[in-house]
């Protein structure tokens, strides 16, 4: 069956046959063309496969760099937390276990403050996944996490006890997040579904 004769027979769209100077061509739609020839060609067919992938990659990359970028920030910050903490919550008799204690309890303060729930008990329901709550957070979350790190710091410097402290740091994560949440990303980066 001639293309010409399929396509009136079938009355088929995004494909055509034009007679011209040197004989009749026949002219598709790209996917209509990419399918026939990757059934022609397997090799085709697995670069069409392999490009594929390789652009997914790369927009993923591209996609989380806005992540990557407030992770970095995040972990950057922490720094500011965990000097605050060393400067004014660790006594110097304490050993160097119980000082990952209070560092890993203050870590904790965040958490709960920005995601409801301690390292601990986030690991309890998340067991098949590799990393930490922070890994799975959203962009907007980060940035939050952010200026919580910033400001427990002060919080901490101030003397303020753990327990206000906390109080404090859930209200400016909630007013923060409905904040970003209100704001138009659209046009951000989006992070791909984990």
């Amino acid at each position: 069956m001639t293309p010409s004769k399929w396509i009136d027979l079938t009355g088929a769209i995004g494909i055509i046959t034009k007679a011209g100077r040197y004989g009749s061509g026949t002219y598709a739609h790209s996917d209509i063309a990419m399918e026939f020839a990757s059934w022609i060609s397997s090799e085709f067919k697995l670069y069409l496969m392999k490009d594929y992938r390789r652009l997914k990659y790369d927009e993923n990359s591209r996609l989380s760099l806005s992540w990557n970028l407030n992770r970095e920030i995040s972990k950057l910050n922490y720094r500011v937390h965990t000097d605050a903490i060393q400067q004014n919550l660790l006594p110097s008799e304490l050993t160097k276990e119980q000082q990952s204690y209070v560092y890993a309890d203050e870590a904790d303060v965040l958490n709960v403050a920005l995601f409801g729930m301690t390292a601990a008990q986030w690991r309890a329901q998340n067991q098949g996944k590799k990393g930490n709550i922070r890994d799975y957070a959203s962009i907007q979350q980060l940035l939050v996490l952010a200026n919580l790190e910033s400001y427990n710091a002060l919080l901490i410097e101030q003397h303020q006890p753990q327990s206000s402290r906390l109080q404090s740091l859930r209200d400016m994560a909630i007013k923060q997040l409905q904040t970003l949440s209100a704001l138009d990303i659209s046009g951000l980066p989006q992070l791909p579904k984990a």
